[in-house]
């Protein structure tokens, strides 16, 4: 046996199980409900898929497949592709997965990424027939290490009948007792989280499995497939510094400190540039508790601002895996991974009071949000965890540019086509035109700050003219809307391929 495999089989009595990735995807039956650890790219299962790719060029078969996040492409693109999966769920972040969802090819459940693992509890996914759970390590009391994701992992293997594990050796060692596995009990006999601060373990460093599910074993050397964030433009380092401005304004009228609350930011590269902003200011010792540890969180570890990180999965550009992973014991007491239960969980969000920023696709004049659909029909990636933050977090942010399609489109609408945060649950708007503080203020009070602060100069009329004959119209309502118009900015998209009125008169 490989030494490598040797140093990570921590439990002798396993050698046996050890099966190539044909013998492991052989296991898969048809019609089956399949768990799959991975979050956002990483720790994802990656060489079983690959074999049921192929073992599909032969047979037609079909499988329901749930995971943390978004898998890298061994699953949410060839698997997809192959026509093996018939449902999925609770987010990806693909296009040719997307563009399956959207044809009708694939049955998509978009949903809350705290809320999974309590619909496994009750059963309403499953029963899960197999887990295919990517590790580093299996220590001898019998843990399974995760590798650089734990996600539903630990639900997923409670509940599943039998697991295969995809035994990495590609990861470092170093991943070994960065995790902290809690998973509470059922609902209604569970004991509160005994968490106070996010720089807190409560748990154990890897994953409690009955050892008779574990089916079979499979040596993988397969790296996680890189982030897809790109650099911060001009604009995206706008929104940061508007950020940055506003968290001087709260320290200065006293509802935070120059350490600020744990911060979380969604996945992307908005999210991320936002977070990059802050290598140069003022504010320190800060903590983050978020879903993904993204780039911008190891540059700010290095630049000594970061103290603390946890999340549930480590996502990273290929330039900062080689740079994280070569040196990981640089950053091992520094940061911990977390079962997506915990990391999203709304009363420990609440309860650690965090600062949440996240990314709208659109958002209409009175503040509610759209994060998943575009034009209110096609699915995009899913709404993730920001409905988690959202809704429980101190302050929940979200950021976009003003415009879209090279101006074509606004991301401020009359109405928006799809609603994921209802206009209860957006504390402030950021866009590169500048901010809008929602907190305290009725709809109507909503309307100028949106307007005049967020949208994009070239819809700003075009605004103020829907809401100014929107209010004539209802004799001022509460929220003043036109019926017959609300969506008639997404009609004019479609037939025209932009929003602009003069278009649609022409």
């Amino acid at each position: 046996m490989d030494p490598r495999v040797e140093k990570r089989l921590g439990l002798k009595q396993l050698v046996d199980k050890v099966v190539s990735a044909e013998e492991a995807a052989a296991l898969i039956q048809d019609g089956t409900v399949v768990g799959m650890s991975g979050f956002t790219r990483a720790g994802d299962a990656k060489v079983v898929p690959m074999a049921l790719v192929e073992r599909a060029k032969n047979e037609k078969f079909k499988i329901d497949v749930y995971t943390g996040a978004s898998l890298g492409p061994e699953v949410d693109n060839y698997l997809a592709a192959a026509g093996v999966i018939n449902k999925r769920g609770p987010f990806q972040g693909d296009a040719v997965m997307r563009g399956m969802i959207n044809k009708d090819q694939i049955s998509y459940v978009d949903a809350h990424l705290s809320h999974n693992a309590e619909l496994v509890r009750q059963g309403v996914i499953g029963p899960i027939k197999h887990l295919i759970l990517e590790a580093v390590a299996i220590t001898e009391d019998g843990l399974i290490i995760p590798s650089n994701s734990v996600g539903n992992s630990p639900i997923f293997a409670e509940y599943a009948e039998n697991i295969i594990i995809e035994l990495n050796i590609s990861h470092p060692e170093a991943l070994i007792g960065i995790h902290d596995i809690y998973v509470p009990g059922e609902q209604g006999k569970r004991d509160a989280i005994p968490m106070t601060n996010a720089e807190q373990r409560i748990g154990e460093i890897g994953i409690r499995v009955d050892l008779d599910k574990i089916q079979a074993i499979v040596i993988s050397e397969e790296p996680d497939a890189p982030s897809l964030i790109v650099p911060p433009d001009e604009e995206t380092q706008d929104m940061a510094n508007i950020l940055l401005d506003f968290f001087r304004s709260e320290i200065k009228a006293g509802r935070l400190t120059n350490e600020l609350m744990p911060l979380q930011s969604g996945v992307g590269s908005v999210a991320n540039a936002v977070l990059d902003g802050f290598a140069n200011a003022e504010f320190e010792n800060l903590v983050v508790a978020s879903e993904v540890l993204q780039d911008a969180v190891f540059n700010l570890i290095d630049a000594g601002k970061v103290r603390f990180a946890a999340a549930t999965s480590i996502t990273l550009t290929e330039e900062l895996q080689k740079k994280v992973y070569g040196n990981l014991e640089k950053y091992a007491d520094k940061i911990c991974l977390r079962p997506q239960e915990i990391s999203n969980h709304p009363e420990l969000i609440r309860r650690l009071g965090l600062i949440s920023i996240n990314t709208a696709l659109e958002l209409d004049i009175y503040g509610n949000v759209n994060s998943t659909h575009v034009s209110g029909t096609k699915m995009m990636n899913g709404i993730g965890g920001s409905g988690d933050f959202a809704r429980n977090a101190r302050l929940g942010i979200f950021v976009t540019k003003s415009y879209a399609k090279g101006g074509a489109i606004s991301s401020i609408v009359p109405m928006v086509s799809h609603v994921d945060h209802t206009e209860h649950d957006v504390d402030v708007i950021v866009t590169e035109q500048g901010i809008a503080d929602l907190r305290g203020l009725a709809p109507k009070e909503r309307v100028k700050l949106i307007i005049e602060n967020c949208a994009h100069p070239d819809f700003k009329e075009q605004l103020w003219d829907y809401y100014n004959r929107a209010y004539e119209a209802t004799g001022g309502a509460h929220t003043p809307h036109i019926l017959e118009e609300a969506l008639s900015w997404h009609v004019n998209l479609a037939k025209n391929k932009t929003m602009k009125k003069e278009t649609a008169n022409a």
